[in-house]
């Protein structure tokens, strides 16, 4: 999962960038409302974390102007401002949750795991390919009922393959997915990911496997021996 942070606080957009990366995401940080119009006019994100005490524009116009937008992703609004006028006016601008700050990390994943949540996945937070499947809370992997570990971008890699539903991910899209603005892309980085998941599939007898489209991307398949 990828999300978009808003945040002119250092410290604290620093911390929930850290804490949710640990958890798992892949998290794109900026401090202004042009930044984030940029970020969202070329990246895609899964979630939009805004603050609403921005230096170059109001928070709450911005929320309503991405809300108007299709293909916006859910938004939480991460604030100071505690009145009931000010979280109702946010809800009304298009916010899909409205978090007060100082607020617990916890609290925030949790809220964060909740508006992601698909009309498919809405008793089960699974999402399944064959014998695959990836738990989207925990960020565990399992083979049939054996349950499988997995790194950071293995877990990112294996979601967005089970989320194309068996169409082919290009490379580009796999590249934005995994990592943030900021991080370095080697020319082998994507290949070493599906690499690493390919073993730990195939240590668990996985039969659902990663195919590769060469010089496309990959698309994962149920039931079919792998291509290299």
């Amino acid at each position: 999962m990828k999300a978009l942070l808003i945040e002119d606080n250092p410290d604290l957009r620093g911390m929930i960038a850290s804490y949710l990366t640990a958890s798992g995401y892949v998290v794109d940080s900026f401090v202004t409302g042009a930044e984030a119009r940029a970020a969202l006019a070329t990246s895609t994100y899964d979630i939009l974390l805004l603050d609403l005490g921005l230096p170059d524009c109001d928070g709450l116009s911005l929320v309503a102007e991405m809300a108007s937008r299709a293909g916006t992703p859910p938004i939480i609004i991460i604030t100071a401002r505690d009145a009931l006028a000010s979280r109702i006016a946010g809800l009304h601008a298009g916010a899909d949750d409205y978090l007060v700050k100082p607020f617990d990390l916890l609290e925030l994943q949790a809220r964060a795991h909740a508006v992601l949540r698909r009309p498919r996945e809405r008793h089960t937070g699974i999402l399944a390919c064959g014998d695959v499947k990836l738990d989207l809370l925990s960020r565990e992997g399992f083979v049939g009922n054996r349950a499988m570990s997995l790194a950071r971008r293995e877990a990112s890699m294996l979601e967005v393959l089970l989320r194309a539903e068996g169409r082919t991910v290009v490379r580009d899209v796999l590249e934005e997915r995994l990592y943030s603005f900021n991080e370095p892309v080697t020319p082998n980085a994507i290949e070493a990911v599906v690499s690493r998941l390919r073993r730990k599939l195939e240590l668990l007898g996985a039969r659902t496997c990663i195919q590769t489209k060469r010089g496309i991307g990959y698309r994962i398949t149920p039931d079919v021996e792998p291509t290299s």
